[in-house]
């Protein structure tokens, strides 16, 4: 009997640390995410996998949610450079989507405008190969100032896109990390990858097992 406790003991240990070391890589080093819209068209399609990487960028503690009523967060060292992917929370309030995925275009301190569609930093025209389509040309903004500790996010669908133009600044406590590479991408209808619609996304993965076809394979493991 003592013998049978003591290995029950043993095992719940052994899955207590697996728990553990699982809640720190998810809420400090990668998690995963899938892309539901297409505003980084042709970076990222909708139904593409990717691994993101929290690490210097965000620690998450564990059950805060459940104590608290909300996430808390420790914002670390890290700082995104200009043209990077970033995964951040959503400037408003938006029910079952809590993250974004985005272009970090304008830095802390940076002036920015668009004329005719094309982005200039301090006075220079901003070289942007990632682009989906030619921006549209009747878009002009005026020059603002980046706040410190901010920055000024775009989608590569640039026409079709909602960021920082339509909502403003993304502080840099928002931010949860950068996308690593792609693990998975599936070719479904993109009410499959909306938060909360569990039974599409599980028949999604069930049509991708019968007909291998719906994976693009081509986009499995390219990095950014």
């Amino acid at each position: 009997m003592l013998d049978a406790r003591a290995r029950l003991l043993r095992e719940a240990r052994g899955w207590l640390w697996v728990i553990l070391a699982f809640l720190f890589i998810q809420g400090t080093l990668v998690q995963a995410r899938v892309i539901p819209s297409e505003s980084m068209i042709k970076t990222l399609l909708v139904g593409d996998h990717v691994l993101v990487s929290r690490f210097g960028y965000d620690a998450e503690v564990p059950f805060s949610h459940l104590l608290f009523g909300h996430d808390l967060h420790a914002t670390l060292w890290r700082t995104p450079r200009r043209q990077q992917m970033i995964v951040f929370h959503a400037p408003l309030p938006q029910q079952g989507n809590p993250d974004f995925v985005k272009r970090v275009i304008g830095l802390p301190g940076d002036t920015l405008e668009i004329r005719g569609g094309a982005v200039w930093i301090n006075g220079k025209p901003l070289t942007e190969p990632y682009l989906a389509d030619t921006p549209d040309p009747w878009e002009n903004r005026k020059p603002i100032t980046v706040p410190a500790d901010s920055f000024f996010v775009m989608g590569d669908n640039r026409n079709n896109s909602y960021d920082s133009r339509y909502w403003g600044f993304v502080p840099r406590s928002a931010i949860v990390g950068t996308p690593l590479f792609i693990y998975l991408s599936l070719d479904a209808p993109s009410e499959a990858w909306q938060p909360g619609h569990i039974r599409e996304r599980l028949g999604a993965y069930a049509m991708a097992l019968v007909h291998p076809d719906h994976i693009r394979w081509r986009r499995l493991f390219v990095p950014f």
